[in-house]
């Protein structure tokens, strides 16, 4: 992984997020993305700093709830069906963002409380020349190997979203049909060095029903 950029010039033209929530919830115990937040749905929260911060957005919703998601969206996102795995759904989300895309970002519609300036670091580096960026926080958790090994802490970086990626690149990184638990992933296989940015610490996933308290708490906290 890099912390550099690898190419001079900075990209110019559309900035395309895709926001993936075509999960089933099938740890959660439910779909986590519908869920209510602080007076709005998780998905909701997601879409919203997605839209200010780029030009255009794709949302991944479940093939049965397109329907009413489009709907209920209206004409400025595009809501498109997700597949069976998260690689397949954000490959249907990819076809949806027009071909003059020069920067993409891919999003989990469950870190509802990503900041539009987390966007923009993101989107600043692409723009500079990154192949791919992910945002990163630092672990404060002791770690232990599954076999007891302890592992330093201070090597290892916990990964969010946005991700963000040359439109090109992260294309040509999906068209093998590979699976990865994240995108960036997906770009160093076929080449490309990673570029790292601050992320945020607020910036949790909701996994478990813990996550959803401490959002709410997060969300009061800053009211």
């Amino acid at each position: 992984m890099s912390f550099t950029s690898e190419h001079p010039n900075p990209s110019a033209g559309a900035i395309w997020c895709v926001v993936v929530a075509g999960g089933s919830g099938v740890r959660f115990g439910q779909p986590k993305q519908y869920l209510n937040l602080g007076g709005q749905r998780v998905i909701d929260r997601s879409l919203a700093t997605a839209r200010e911060a780029c030009d255009g957005v794709v949302l991944v919703a479940p093939v049965g709830d397109v329907s009413v998601e489009s709907e209920r969206q209206g004409s400025e996102i595009s809501v498109v069906a997700g597949g069976t795995t998260r690689s397949e759904s954000v490959r249907c989300g990819l076809a949806a963002v027009p071909s003059d895309a020069s920067v993409i970002l891919i999003h989990d519609a469950a870190r509802p409380l990503a900041t539009v300036d987390l966007y923009r670091r993101v989107i600043e580096a692409v723009t500079h020349g990154a192949s791919a960026v992910i945002p990163v926080v630092a672990v404060v958790d002791t770690l232990r190997s599954t076999d007891g090994t302890p592992i330093d802490r201070e090597n290892v970086r916990g990964v969010q979203t946005p991700q963000g990626f040359d439109a090109a690149i992260i294309r040509a990184a999906h068209a093998s049909g590979s699976e990865a638990t994240d995108d960036a992933s997906l770009v160093e296989a076929i080449g490309h060095a990673v570029t790292f940015v601050d992320g945020e610490r607020a910036n949790l996933k909701i996994t478990e029903r813990v996550d959803l308290l401490i959002a709410e708490a997060l969300i009061g906290a800053q009211q």
